[in-house]
Formats: C-alpha cells, structure tokens, sequence
C-alpha cells in the first residue's frame, strides 16, 4: 500500500456528552428532572450558579412543567435528555401527547392579562434559548428542543 500524498489534516474530536432520563408526569417529577439536570451539568463543568446553569435550570424548569401540566397522559412518562455537543447545550423535553403544541419559534403568542398566572412560559423559553423548536416523537408525542451556545 502506498502512502496518500495528500497532507495529513488535523481535527479537532468533538466530546458529546448525553443524559436521558426518564420522570413522572407530576410536580414532583418536574422538580426531579431539574435538579437532575443541574447536578449533570456541574458534572459536565457548567457550575451551579453560573449564567448557562443558571438559563438552563430556567428552560428544564419550563418544559418539564409544561410536559407535565399540558403533555400528561395518565400511565406515561416524560423524558428530558441533555446534549452537550461542542459549545452547545441542547436540551429535550419529550412527552406522549402529541396534539397539544405550543406555537413554533416566532409565531405570535396569544395576549394574556397582565395578572393571568399563566401563559407566559414559551416566552421565557424564547427568552433565553439561543434557537427552539418543537418536533415530532416517533411513534407518538412531541419533543420541545431548546438550544443554549456556550459562552466562555
């Protein structure tokens, strides 16, 4: 075999780290899955307390209440997983309640009260979420993706 003659490129790897787990559809469970979700990333060397911990706690918070509250089906489970890919964090909340959805990344929020204890919380998501969508879940359900980029 003859050696290539071609330079030899030199890539940098990419480390992807994953965490899925999977909760009850209760308060309880959304509370779990955000305290989970913090411990994971102090692992991952995103400290309690900082801006991106902090962002994140806020968008676990938020999707797994919304899983919870408008996404249960009696007998079923939510699940959160937790990517960290490079500079990004991408965090997914899925639940087996496919026809309830919220509106898509820049669609047009309905107008709440100003003292309506609710409806607020996919603008938080918008917020703070560097990109979001939500998706389908194969074989049934959907996914609400959110994106945090990774400051240094």
């Amino acid at each position: 075999m003859t050696p290539s003659s071609a330079p030899a490129t030199r890539q940098t790897p990419v480390t992807v780290r994953v965490f899925t787990q999977r909760f009850s559809s209760t308060p309880r469970g959304a509370r779990l899955a955000r305290r989970l979700a913090l411990h994971q990333l102090d692992t991952w060397g995103v400290p309690y307390g900082s801006e991106t911990s902090d962002a994140a706690a806020l968008l676990v918070a938020e999707l797994a209440a919304n899983a919870v509250t408008h996404g249960r089906v009696l007998g079923r489970d939510f699940e959160v997983a937790l990517k960290l890919v490079g500079q990004t964090l991408r965090i997914e909340v899925s639940d087996t309640r496919g026809e309830l959805r919220p509106h898509g990344p820049g669609a047009p929020h309905s107008v709440f009260p100003p003292l309506a204890e609710t409806g607020r919380g996919m603008l938080l998501v918008e917020a703070l979420a560097d990109r979001w969508d939500v998706l389908d879940r194969v074989p049934v359900g959907k996914t609400v993706v959110a994106e945090l980029d990774l400051r240094s």
